[in-house]
């Protein structure tokens, strides 16, 4: 009888943490500029293209999330649906080809960002005003954490840390850690972010290949 009152119990209470939404304000900028509007529409419009008429398309598309100095978290979600650049597919296409250089598309794992405000454009080669010193370290991009959310597609999510205050605007992958160097794949330009010292931004890159099919 003393054995069975002296029984532990307990119970167990499991509360779900959800990160915060931007601002109605900034959603509204971002979601309402025309490279985002029209991002949008070809990205869902790119494997129906494929499916009809046989044409391969590649399409990106870049989410984000701000971890603040106290811990919590912004998540933005998707920001921008382009744009994969002319060096980028020569790059690829070079790897295919095992071209003299050492082309090795393992290697588009490197995520910069920056300040620059102009539109994206196929010929880009870089970032407009990419983040240096800003950056803790100095001068270094994050390396991408690799996986695969679908058979068609490459997902590549890094974290770059703030020693500073900056108002971010645009992103890009690369083959290179150090700013200022290596292949440009994909340029992303989205509405300011603001962040100041003790933060990081996580950006999160998917690379879709809808197949001729």
């Amino acid at each position: 009888m003393l054995g069975s009152a002296l029984k532990p119990s307990g119970e167990l209470q499991v509360r779900q943490i959800r990160g915060q939404r931007p601002p109605w304000g900034w959603r509204l900028r971002n979601a309402l500029r025309w490279s985002f509007l029209w991002g949008w529409l070809a990205n869902r419009l790119a494997g129906l293209f494929s499916r009809l008429t046989g044409i391969p398309t590649l399409v990106g598309q870049l989410a984000l999330r701000v971890r603040q100095a106290d811990g919590g978290w912004i998540d933005y979600g998707i920001v921008c649906y382009r744009l994969v650049t002319n060096a980028g597919v020569a790059y690829i296409i070079n790897d295919l080809n095992n071209a003299t250089g050492g082309a090795d598309v393992t290697l588009f794992n490197f995520h910069g960002c920056g300040t620059g405000i102009n539109a994206e454009n196929v010929s880009d080669t870089a970032l407009q005003a990419e983040s240096t010193t800003v950056l803790n370290p100095d001068s270094t991009r994050a390396t991408g954490s690799r996986s695969s959310p679908a058979a068609n597609q490459y997902r590549t999510t890094g974290t770059l840390n703030f020693d500073g205050s900056a108002a971010i605007t645009e992103h890009g992958i690369f083959t290179s850690a150090t700013v200022g160097s290596g292949t440009l794949l994909d340029r992303s330009v989205f509405s300011a972010v603001n962040v100041v010292n003790g933060e990081s931004i996580q950006f999160e890159y998917t690379f879709t290949v809808n197949s001729g099919g």
